[in-house]
């Protein structure tokens, strides 16, 4: 039993992991409290120890992906069975049967987004799966690129409280907002930061009130620095929300991305993440937009174990248009001979 002696600091009994020939034995020693006690300061403190909290995606995502059934993919798979081309039909199938998040734009307002939500908020409930929504109408989007557009500012918190009230009680995911912050570091989004961070912040505010997961842009490992992503997050309110993603749209390998979030988590707090692997399989083919050398990504799939990565996602649709080039047509739309290539080149 521990003793404390007039004019000293108590002792304490712990146990302390040691390894011997590979196994994890446990040691008791009796030393100082106060000795104890800066132990379990710094190993709290630890990189390493909070490195090694267990991966919380299973918790996050119970009952897996949820997979609509109804896609610009299966539409087209629907059509080239009903023209006879089985061999197309069964390529696309490999996107067509996979999950893929959910775009809330601008695009869908009022009622109609109000419904658009409460019919995919049916079929995960059927499915008994976990929703996985992408926002996508920050004032100013793509700062004037192939996806501009938005809403302005007071419609934009006002459309967020729409998608916080009429997903109370899913525990649904939200990708908030694509891009938005690591654009902001972009000469022509030069300004945006003093309007788009707060609104970002308020919108984490927004959605966490209704009971739902939020993850920010984390950008890709081709694009900023780890200090620098890390600082517009801290600057957003990654503090608040679950954690961020990486790559979407893009094209970077999995374990690149591993690498660069890693970094990343480690300057805010050691936050989860998740990654697009929509269209990773071949890497970086020296473009963006609709490059011809892409192939599909890894499966979308829940991470349990441990680390900070939660989940593999579809983010972006593979074989959806990046914009008009490679030629392509507008942002969204369905870009057939892409996606066949996605799938042919798929290792």
């Amino acid at each position: 039993m521990p003793t404390c002696l007039a004019g000293r600091t108590p002792d304490i009994e712990i146990t302390s992991l040691i390894t011997i020939g590979g196994i994890v034995q446990f040691k008791k020693k009796i030393v100082p409290l106060a000795l104890a006690a800066a132990v379990i300061v710094s190993l709290i403190s630890s990189p390493l120890a909070a490195a090694a909290d267990d991966s919380s995606g299973p918790a996050v995502f119970p009952g897996g992906l949820y997979h609509e059934a109804k896609t610009q993919a299966s539409t087209a798979e629907d059509a080239l069975r009903a023209a006879g081309d089985i061999e197309s039909a069964d390529l696309v199938d490999q996107i067509a049967s996979q999950p893929t998040a959910v775009w809330l734009g601008d695009w869908f307002t009022g009622d109609l987004l109000t419904s658009v939500i409460a019919r995919h908020v049916a079929a995960a409930a059927a499915q008994g799966t976990t929703l996985v929504f992408v926002t996508y109408a920050i004032p100013n989007r793509d700062c004037g690129g192939y996806s501009a557009g938005g809403f302005d500012s007071s419609h934009y918190l006002d459309w967020n409280r729409a998608i916080a009230n009429a997903l109370i009680g899913t525990k649904a995911v939200v990708l908030v907002e694509p891009d938005s912050l690591s654009m902001l570091s972009s000469t022509k989004c030069a300004g945006e930061a003093t309007t788009r961070l707060p609104l970002i912040s308020q919108a984490v505010d927004i959605l966490n009130g209704a009971g739902l997961t939020t993850y920010l842009d984390g950008g890709n490992s081709r694009w900023l620095s780890p200090s620098v992503q890390a600082g517009w997050l801290a600057q957003a309110g990654i503090a608040k929300a679950h954690g961020f993603y990486t790559n979407v749209s893009n094209f970077n390998p999995v374990q690149a991305e591993r690498d660069y979030a890693g970094k990343i988590s480690s300057r805010v707090g050691w936050k989860h993440f998740v990654i697009d692997t929509s269209r990773n399989g071949a890497g970086w083919t020296g473009t963006w937009c609709n490059p011809p050398g892409a192939a599909l990504g890894q499966n979308p799939s829940v991470v349990s174990g441990t680390g900070k990565l939660d989940a593999l996602l579809w983010v972006k649709h593979p074989g959806a248009s990046d914009g008009t080039c490679n030629g392509g047509p507008t942002a969204g739309s369905w870009f057939e001979s892409a996606a066949l290539d996605l799938v042919r080149k798929r290792v």
